[in-house]
């Protein structure tokens, strides 16, 4: 007779169940077709009185392989995640590498001389200051 396995409710994702098997038809795809298609990192954008922040996950990757540009009120980040050098046997896989590419619309004026980005610990934060016009804002009271 067979007893049943108790699961444990905290460990069970199902959206992770399904993250997981879009990577592996995604990686199946690519393979199959021989071609490299491009991917979009993680990236989180916070926004400020002042500005705006982008931060992309870059595990691994050099800032010599990584270009940022911004242009129309468009942000662009682009690159190349290289794939190291194996000795063993790859038994999973998961970390993508290749070209990536991710791009967002910003919704105010930015300076754009005074943009900067810095890659630490595999974070790529691009901090995007907004121009003096947007930072002059004032409340103007209605009279009556």
């Amino acid at each position: 007779m067979a007893v049943p396995a108790r699961r444990d409710p905290r460990r069970w994702d199902p959206f992770r169940d399904f993250e997981e098997l879009y990577d592996r038809l995604g990686r199946w795809f690519e393979e199959g077709t021989g071609e490299a298609s491009t991917w979009a990192p993680s990236v989180d954008i916070e926004e400020t009185d002042l500005a705006f922040k982008v931060d992309a996950e870059l595990p691994g990757v050099q800032k010599d392989d990584i270009t940022v540009e911004y242009r129309d009120g468009i942000l662009q980040i682009a690159g190349e995640s290289k794939e190291k050098e194996r000795v063993g046997i790859v038994h999973r896989r998961t970390r993508r590498t290749g070209r990536f590419s991710y791009q967002v619309t910003v919704p105010t004026e930015v300076d754009a001389s005074k943009i900067d980005a810095s890659l630490s610990d595999g974070v790529l934060t691009v901090t995007l200051p907004k121009s003096e016009a947007e930072k002059s804002v004032r409340k103007i009271e209605v009279r009556g």
